[in-house]
């Protein structure tokens, strides 16, 4: 392969963001000859991104630690649509006012990973609702729409997949790849931007911007694209048991963060530390090479790095200090999840089963009792075999009661 002369593109290949480009020498060229603008776009479906954005996140955070400047894209146009790439059915359908609530929220995770301002290579965010809903529907269909021919839209994995199975998708849905093709064409007359970056679906519809910037301004656009993202075992990133695990505190705290990396499966660990953390290459080559037992230290410490890069060192360190006392020296803390039972509740007992779900250490009922038949529930650190056993008062230690799932999952309960 061409030596790569740009840092960014060097360090994201050599770390694993790399999939397809749509042409590597030439992007290379443009990226070492000075600053260049590039661009990833997010639709507001929820009020804070999950892990499963986070490789985007960071590809923006290289592009300006290397010189360059990152636009987020907020889709506030095109969430009122729904992107329906890899989808069997139409997203539901938001308000604005549900929409300006999840931006508000996205906004919270972008600045920890950003720095935003008014300097030459400070990341800016705008609003593609700001364009979209200014478009004059005939004269965006004649300007526009007559450069994109249906027959090659059916073939993109988006429609074509949906179709087969069967699955009915609407003219609205069919819609979206124009508009996310129209809004690069914007930003490159507006802000110069040159790039487009995005998961691996995401390569027709940043090929359609690639071409529209071409057939109707005559501007050289590129295309970038991340490979999907599996751990060793198959799962989808960003995805869990209990749901997703979200880069916001309010919506996942940093202890809980911290532990859904610190149990990264062995074989991830070398590769999660060179996407998810600004660790040296040299120094990951050396983690991953830890054998045995000695992988669980690589792990505290890509959990470490993660954290502190969403939620801060103090927060980080605060979740490695709560995961020693508990798992290391076997003590309660402050710092673990907790749930608030009415007193009167506690007082009269609840089925183990029932609040082991409640607290979240199971997604349902049936999940809570099969947990505890297969023996790996514990209240107070004391096994449970009885799925309907009463936990209640008379189990409150310091004021509250350790329920436990498995070694490494815990919550609190306290009484209101």
């Amino acid at each position: 392969m061409t030596t790569l002369r740009s840092d960014f593109l060097r360090i994201v290949t050599e770390r694993g963001f790399m999939h397809q480009c749509t042409d590597l020498e030439r992007l290379d060229e443009q990226l070492a000859s000075g600053r260049r603008t590039a661009y990833i776009g997010f639709d507001c479906t929820a009020d804070s991104l999950h892990v499963g954005s986070l490789i985007q996140i960071m590809l923006l955070r290289w592009l300006q630690k290397t010189g360059h400047k990152p636009i987020v894209l907020m889709g506030g146009g095109t969430t009122r649509i729904g992107d329906p790439t890899g989808r069997d059915e139409a997203r539901k359908m938001l308000s604005d006012e549900d929409i300006a609530r999840n931006m508000a929220g996205i906004q919270q995770v972008f600045a920890k990973f950003l720095t935003f301002g008014k300097g030459e290579i400070d990341a800016e965010m705008v609003n593609n609702a700001d364009w979209l809903d200014r478009i004059n529907y005939i004269a965006f269909l004649r300007d526009f729409g007559r450069h994109f021919s249906v027959n090659r839209m059916l073939t993109f994995d988006s429609v074509k997949l949906r179709l087969e199975r069967e699955q009915p998708m609407s003219f609205l849905e069919f819609n979206y790849m124009i508009l996310q093709a129209y809004d690069f064409l914007v930003l490159n007359r507006s802000h110069d931007c040159m790039l487009q970056m995005g998961g691996s679906d995401q390569w027709g519809n940043i090929i359609n911007g690639v071409e529209l910037g071409r057939r109707v301004d005559q501007v050289d656009l590129f295309g970038l694209t991340s490979p999907l993202i599996t751990t060793a075992s198959g799962a989808k990133m960003g995805k869990t048991g209990q749901g997703a695990v979200w880069l916001n505190a309010e919506r996942l705290s940093p202890y809980d963060y911290w532990q859904f990396w610190r149990n990264t499966e062995d074989a991830d660990v070398g590769r999660f530390l060179r996407l998810f953390t600004e660790l040296p290459l040299n120094e990951i080559a050396k983690l991953e090479a830890l054998q045995g037992a000695e992988i669980n230290d690589a792990k505290k410490v890509l959990a470490f790095e993660a954290t502190r890069l969403a939620h801060g060192t103090e927060a980080a360190e605060e979740a490695a200090e709560t995961a020693k006392r508990v798992f290391e020296q076997g003590s309660l803390s402050d710092n673990l999840p907790t749930i608030e039972i009415p007193q009167d509740e506690l007082a009269a007992g609840i089925p183990a089963f029932a609040l082991f779900a409640r607290a979240g250490l199971a997604a349902s009922n049936g999940e809570a009792r099969r947990l505890i038949k297969g023996g790996g529930a514990r209240v107070n650190d004391a096994a449970l075999s009885d799925e309907n056993q009463p936990v209640g008062a008379g189990d409150l230690r310091d004021g509250v009661i350790k329920l436990s799932a498995g070694k490494k999952r815990h919550v609190l309960v306290k009484a209101s």
